[in-house]
């Protein structure tokens, strides 16, 4: 009989980098500490990799509509995404581009 074990937040974040789907990146200008997906989380974290995908999308697509996007073509009619730079800024509160990071300011494991 399997058992029903739900994660709370601070179990899958361990869990998560455990098994190497997820890395931190550094600590931002406030001193909080700031975590990405790696490319191992399409293989070893599936849920976590669509998941992150489905928000991506959904997110640029939010902007978009907010005509915080431009989009140019070239020659082979294939597109290129460009943020405004208020787009930016809301994408790095959004995480789904890097923030400013102090890299130079990393814990010790």
């Amino acid at each position: 009989m399997e058992e029903d074990f739900e994660f709370n937040s601070d179990d899958k974040l361990e869990y998560y980098i455990s098994i190497g789907a997820i890395e931190l990146a550094g600590v931002d200008n406030t001193g909080e500490f700031i975590y990405k997906i790696t490319e191992a989380a399409s293989e070893v974290a599936p849920e976590l990799w669509d998941a992150h995908e489905e928000y991506v999308d959904k997110s640029l697509m939010d902007l978009y509509e907010k005509g915080l996007v431009n989009v140019s073509y070239d020659e082979n009619l294939e597109a290129t995404l460009e943020l405004t730079e208020e787009g930016k800024e809301i994408a790095k509160q959004m995480g789904i581009i890097q923030m400013d990071i102090d890299e130079w300011n990393m814990p010790n494991d």
